[in-house]
């Protein structure tokens, strides 16, 4: 089983080591941070699009295709009364010259993204407690 460690710096700001990278977030001054990284939402939705994005961008090289001017956006919509997503959408803005009988491969590439698939089938969820050890 891989392991990330959760670490606590100060103030709203949680950080996540993983592969020897360490990746910082921070709640927005409203929510009481002092904004200083992305919120870890904001990270799960930059984590649903750069997945995507890199099925994308690896289907344009595969096939030797001009991704000039190529770009991916997503739209997401928020569901007040569940506090949670309602709709994320992918618009693919391809270039002037893409050929239209990629298109349909292109979105299949897209959904191909594990975090999306992962969404599509959660993962079972589990907390468990440990005390440190006496010194």
């Amino acid at each position: 089983m891989a392991q990330m460690e959760i670490s606590f710096p100060g103030n709203q700001k949680v950080n996540a080591s993983l592969n020897g990278f360490e990746i910082r977030t921070d709640q927005p001054a409203e929510g009481g941070g002092e904004g200083s990284a992305p919120a870890p939402f904001d990270l799960f939705l930059a984590s649903l699009g750069t997945c995507a994005g890199i099925y994308a961008i690896s289907f344009f090289q595969n096939r030797r295709l001009n991704a000039e001017g190529f770009k991916m956006t997503l739209d997401f919509s928020w569901n007040e009364e569940k506090h949670l997503l309602d709709k994320i959408s992918f618009t693919l803005t391809l270039p002037k010259d893409f050929p239209e009988k990629y298109i349909p491969a292109l979105k299949k590439s897209v959904e191909l993204c594990t975090v999306k698939r992962t969404l599509a089938e959660p993962p079972e969820f589990e907390t468990r407690t440990t005390k440190q050890s006496p010194a």
